[in-house]
Order: structure tokens, then sequence, then C-alpha cells
């Protein structure tokens, strides 16, 4: 239909061919349906799980490890272990020798395999306990108290003492009279390694010292 311009109207100017184009790529993709990125080969050979291959490596280097660390393991419990033994009768001896030093009085340790008296053995592995004895005779009297008590070693550990000593007491000077010499109380493993070896060294002044085996009567 043709239209008629009024005088001094401007004709409308013609829209670029370009321009239509953009707006037609525009609305295309706008409307146009989303994919999902695709997945590499390497990505979905990756999600595939382990390979046989991968499962027996694996299963070497977890083995290899094991093998390793368990000795490792066992060789710092058997040091813990030991060191704890021998450190804990020590620390007894110690504690009766500063007790007879501060109350004046004779204290002594010994052997015990019931936490409550002397067992006459020189066999310390099955316990001691320390103990006020003010007439010095290395025995659970009436009245007499018992300060420390120290249970049985574990894991098959021995403790034993040489020259016959069943017993220990320390006067008021802090010697410990009675006893025939240096007298060696040693310890040992299960296995009887003399790696494990520790021994306590007591002499007749109350000095008291922890070895390994091979010095001096430690064996």
């Amino acid at each position: 239909m043709f239209h008629a311009r009024t005088p001094g109207e401007v004709p409308p100017s013609p829209v670029p061919r370009g321009f239509l184009d953009r707006m037609d790529r525009q609305i295309h993709r706008r409307h146009a349906p989303t994919r999902p990125p695709a997945r590499s080969a390497a990505c979905a050979h990756r999600s595939a799980g382990f390979t046989l291959v991968e499962l027996v490596f694996t299963v070497t280097i977890v083995a290899i490890l094991v093998s390793i660390a368990v000795p490792s393991f066992r060789t710092v419990t058997n040091a813990n272990r030991i060191s704890s033994e021998i450190n804990g009768l020590l620390g007894d001896m110690q504690f009766a020798r500063a007790e007879a030093v501060k109350e004046g009085r004779t204290i002594t340790v010994c052997s015990s395999s019931n936490g409550t008296s002397c067992a006459a053995s020189t066999t310390w592995g099955t316990g001691w306990i320390v103990f006020m004895d003010p007439n010095a005779n290395q025995a659970v009297d009436a009245g007499e108290s018992v300060l420390r008590v120290q249970k049985s070693l574990g894991s098959g550990d021995t403790l034993v003492a040489d020259n016959t000593t069943k017993a220990v007491s320390f006067n008021r000077e802090g010697f410990a009279f009675g006893l025939p010499g240096t007298v060696t109380v040693a310890l040992h493993d299960s296995t009887a390694n003399s790696s494990w070896t520790r021994c306590l060294q007591i002499t007749i002044v109350g000095q008291l010292q922890t070895e390994k085996a091979g010095v001096g009567n430690c064996s």
C-alpha cells in the first residue's frame, strides 16, 4: 500500500544488512541448548579405576614399608620398656637412700612377690618394696610402713642380683651397709640379647649407676 509522505517528512533510513545478521546470531546463541564440556580420553581412562599392574605395584610398596617399619617399632618398644624397668629400680633405690638420710633411720629395698613382705630372693623381677626398717633386719615387721611397691616385670624380662643380694639397706649416712662389695642387678629381656641388657650397680657408699652390657660387671 502506497504511503504518501507529507511535505517536509524525512524518509526512513534503510537498516544495514550486517546489523540484521549480528542480531540473528545473538538470538540463535541465546536460545541454543547448552552442551556439557567434552571429557578427554585421559580423564575417562582415569575414572575407570586401578589396573592390575597398578594394584600389584601398590601392594608391593606397602609390603616393603611394613617390613621396614615393624622391626624399627619393636626396637623402639623394647628400648623404652627396658629403660623404664631399670630406671624404676634406680628411682626407688634413690628414694630409699634420700629417705634414710632425711628421716635418720634405716630404709630397706627388697625383692617382693606380694607387695607386703620380702621374698628373700635374688630374683627381683617378681617386684620389690621400699619400707621403713628401723631395726635393720631387712624384714617388714609390725608397725613398719611400706613406702613404695613395684609389681612384677612383664614381657618375660628377668632382673637378678649377684652376690646373693636379696635386699639393700641404707643408713642415715646414705651408705648401703651390709653389702659384700659392689652389687650388680642385671636386667635381661626374654631373648637374653645383650643389646637390651641393662644393669644397676650399687656400691657400699650408696652410689647408684646404670650400665649397659660390657661395662663394669654388667653382662
